[in-house]
């Protein structure tokens, strides 16, 4: 297809360089004619010789005036203008003034020494065909565009069928044992209803549920039913803040004020754990990490702040890609998968605000209240 439009594009541009210089050949025979014309005593051969040559021009325009440039008004001595401007001197000179930018008037040599000018412009036809090179280029790069923006429309499409069949196949293996777990963990308790253990065993599985579940909504439509935003929040931090290194100074800021937001808990914990996660893999388990929570406008941002070894610009670009990640372990999934639950399913945006390598990073998530 684009060898086709190419082809057509250059063979246009020959065609219409040709046929201009058809035209300016043409026009020197009508110079001729007009010269012979104003030849003492022509023969009545050549009268009707030169009266052929000016009926056949009925598409190249041309007026012819005196030395001093005044337009000679007698028939033959113009064709293919139109009378309202041949009866109109602004719009004739107007016109005239259009024709001596594309060409300059050829000087015609009369008998006595005088001498006229001959002012002429292109036919329609090659007038209309000269902007044919720039349609056919804008529907070139038109093409190009739609082309460029469908094989990238595929190629996501086809990433997000590929995640979204192993985040539901994951949710599946993990049901399995789960569900196992969920069995002897009951059995557990008929001897020691009151162990801490059991209890926390009991929440760890409860959390294997949640995870189950977020697998499981990745390429459905999820609802979001939940509200009260703080709550989900401060749940997600509760829950992270025992399961991390001790010498990480963990923070949590929320508004001192309800924040109702309609949201699916399940996923957005799944965000703010994914950035929890990599801010704690990128301080090494040792620094500063905070959760804050921001009303602006109409937007509620959340933003998470580590002091980590930050990313250099071409690792901040590329964060978001599936399948990519800095660590010797992992899929690069987590923020590709986060990115996807606040753009697709809660119409958001999640980006890396802040990074500086040696410093940290803060990602930044704008929901619209």
């Amino acid at each position: 297809m684009t060898i086709v439009v190419l082809t057509i594009v250059i063979a246009s541009t020959i065609l219409i360089n040709f046929l201009r210089k058809e035209e300016i050949k043409r026009v020197d025979i009508l110079v001729t004619a007009l010269k012979f014309q104003q030849e003492i005593s022509p023969s009545l051969d050549l009268q009707e010789l030169i009266l052929t040559i000016n009926a056949s021009n009925n598409t190249i325009p041309f007026i012819v005036t005196d030395k001093n440039k005044e337009p000679i008004l007698e028939l033959g001595f113009y064709r293919n203008i139109p009378e309202d401007i041949i009866k109109n001197p602004k719009d004739l000179r107007s016109l005239m003034a259009s024709m001596e930018k594309k060409y300059k008037p050829i000087e015609l040599k009369i008998a006595n020494g005088n001498k006229q000018f001959v002012y002429y412009d292109n036919s329609k036809l090659l007038n209309y065909l000269q902007y044919s090179p720039y349609l056919l280029g804008l529907f070139l790069l038109s093409y190009f565009l739609f082309s460029f923006w469908f094989f990238r429309t595929i190629k996501k499409t086809d990433e997000g069928y590929l995640w979204a069949g192993l985040a539901k196949e994951t949710a599946h293996q993990i049901g399995t044992p789960l569900s196992s777990m969920i069995g002897w963990m009951e059995i557990m308790k008929l001897d020691d209803p009151e162990s801490e253990g059991i209890h926390e065993i009991e929440k760890d599985i409860d959390r294997l549920k949640t995870i189950s579940e977020r697998f499981s909504k990745i390429g459905s439509v999820p609802e979001l039913n939940d509200k009260d935003f703080n709550a989900t929040i401060q749940e997600n931090y509760d829950y992270l803040k025992t399961r991390i290194s001790r010498k990480i100074n963990f923070g949590l800021h929320l508004p001192n004020y309800t924040i109702s937001v309609p949201h699916n808990k399940i996923l957005m914990s799944w965000v703010i754990e994914n950035l929890v996660k990599n801010a704690v893999d990128a301080m090494k388990g040792e620094g500063s990490l905070s959760i804050s929570v921001i009303e602006r406008n109409k937007n509620i941002i959340v933003e998470v702040q580590d002091t980590g070894s930050g990313m250099m610009k071409q690792q901040a670009l590329n964060a978001f890609k599936p399948g990519y990640s800095t660590k010797k372990r992992g899929w690069g999934l987590g923020l590709s998968l986060a990115r996807r639950v606040v753009q697709e399913y809660h119409n958001g945006d999640i980006r890396i605000a802040q990074t500086e390598v040696g410093k940290g990073t803060t990602f930044r998530i704008t929901i619209k209240k």
